[in-house]
């Protein structure tokens, strides 16, 4: 599924720049699922906003656009080459791409350093410092991986 999300998620939308005082941060990020039909995906990333409104633009390693996410007023919509995908919640929207639950309040809140619990996952801010944020959910099944490695 995964190998499929990446295909639709080639797109070229240009993500808004962040205003002055709004959170931004980009990097690379990794989610791996586990299980029977294990799925993993990498990208280049950048981000701005919060849980409440905010985009968040998905990169190949050479810069070029892979998709383009949107979310505010309780809408939520991915943009690729391929196809348009909207929600009227971000989290069921992920959910839909990735095939598994992103707690995005809560990813929010560990970017800025603040351990936030979530049930069924757990997030090492042991290096946030560093810029490095790694989410386990081990609840339901099947087990899924967040990694983020901030560049800024």
């Amino acid at each position: 599924m995964l190998a499929t999300c990446a295909l639709w998620l080639a797109g070229c939308a240009q993500p808004p720049k962040p205003s002055a005082g709004e959170d931004a941060w980009s990097g690379r990020l990794a989610l791996q699922i586990e299980g029977q039909d294990a799925q993993s995906f990498s990208a280049l990333f950048e981000l701005q906003g919060n849980a409440q409104a905010g985009a968040l633009a998905l990169l190949s390693p050479l810069g070029n656009r892979l998709a383009q996410l949107d979310w505010k007023d309780g809408h939520a919509q991915l943009t690729s080459a391929q196809e348009t995908r909207s929600s009227d919640s971000l989290e069921g929207l992920l959910q839909e791409v990735t095939g598994t639950r992103i707690p995005v309040a809560a990813l929010f809140s560990w970017l800025q350093g603040t351990q936030t619990t979530t049930p069924g996952w757990r997030a090492d801010l042991s290096r946030i410092a560093e810029g490095r944020l790694v989410a386990h959910r081990n609840d339901p099944m099947p087990q899924a991986t967040l990694r983020i490695a901030l560049t800024r």
